[in-house]
């Protein structure tokens, strides 16, 4: 059986985060994550994504900051358990947690966080009879090298954050991006919105609304969409890749029977205190967990973590005294045991 301090459930940008915070207070961690490495989303969705919001990086691919989280972490020699699900959690006659994965792999803690992100994803798929028969043929729900795309023809339909992330970042490599959306504003955020307009001014974008993608069609692959306009109108576009990014549907899984309080497929937690959840020494961060004013952002799912760790360790050693100081106090990362 596996000992740590502080259990995590969900090896993402979140739970590698609390990590580095955990290990400030000299805490030993252990992580479970279904994949087979760590990042979450970011490694096995998103690993060329770009991310606007981390401060201090003005753009960051998904992938590096997954590399430099990691590197941010070795001093502390957190464990992995790769590769397996979180299954069961049951309690021992000490009060520790005992999780045990899909594989049978035991591991025992005295506090478990959950940093699962949105859990297991399956993609939103349009209602087309003949989908299928493209997917991965130039259809695809999910960017994971977008050399691809790379001077082809590509139709994105979608009117959130990362349907106007893909067009802007696309719009620079491909031979040409028309984004369409149902409806004439955005989901996304403003400057995003701002950037695609101007994108579409400069006839670097082919800015479809009121429309939709109704038909897909090719031989062995595809090679055009039919769009319907809401005022009755078509017309066909010449295409190699068609990306519906219309969100994936997030399950919890097996966590989802733990007897915790979901809400929306999200586990509520306690935001005035320490993200702590209706079960004692169980708690949620990031993306997974839900609050007033939450919002599904990864600067947040850091903040969390921080807090999270500091009443983590009042359950790991209750008889010590927890002092926090600034990194630049204790002397640098580089010099913690």
């Amino acid at each position: 059986m596996i000992q740590t301090d502080l259990l995590i459930i969900g090896a993402g940008p979140t739970g590698l985060f609390s990590v580095f915070e955990a290990g400030l207070l000299k805490m030993k961690c252990h992580l479970i994550d279904s994949l087979p490495q760590p990042g979450g989303q970011l490694t096995e969705i998103y690993p060329k994504k770009p991310i606007y919001d981390i401060p201090g990086f003005p753009i960051i691919n998904a992938g590096e900051l997954v590399d430099n989280l990691m590197e941010q972490i070795k001093p502390f020699n957190p464990g992995f358990t790769l590769g397996e699900s979180a299954v069961t959690i049951d309690k021992d006659e000490h009060g520790q947690f005992i999780v045990t994965t899909d594989k049978g792999t035991a591991h025992r803690a005295p506090s478990v966080a959950i940093a699962g992100g949105l859990g297991v994803f399956t993609p939103r798929r349009p209602p087309i009879e003949n989908l299928k028969d493209f997917e991965q043929k130039g259809v695809e729900y999910i960017i994971k090298d977008p050399d691809i795309y790379k001077d082809k023809k590509v139709v994105i339909s979608g009117g959130g954050d990362s349907a106007l992330d893909w067009t802007i970042y696309l719009a620079e490599i491909a031979e040409e991006v028309s984004l369409i959306h149902r409806r004439t504003s955005f989901r996304g955020h403003l400057d995003s919105v701002d950037k695609v307009m101007a994108l579409a001014q400069a006839g670097k974008v082919n800015l479809i609304t009121n429309a939709e993608v109704k038909e897909v069609t090719g031989n062995e692959c595809l090679n055009s969409v039919t769009v319907h306009a809401k005022d009755g109108t078509t017309q066909t576009i010449k295409c190699d890749h068609w990306l519906p990014l219309f969100g994936l549907t997030p399950t919890l899984g097996p966590i989802g029977d733990w007897g915790l309080t979901i809400e929306k497929n999200s586990i509520v937690v306690d935001n005035s205190s320490d993200y702590r959840t209706n079960i004692e020494g169980i708690y949620a961060i990031g993306d997974v967990n839900t609050y007033p004013g939450k919002l599904k952002l990864i600067l947040c799912g850091f903040h969390e973590g921080t807090i999270m760790v500091q009443s983590a360790f009042k359950r790991a050693y209750p008889d010590k005294k927890l002092s926090f100081k600034y990194t630049t106090v204790m002397g640098g990362v580089g010099s913690l045991e």
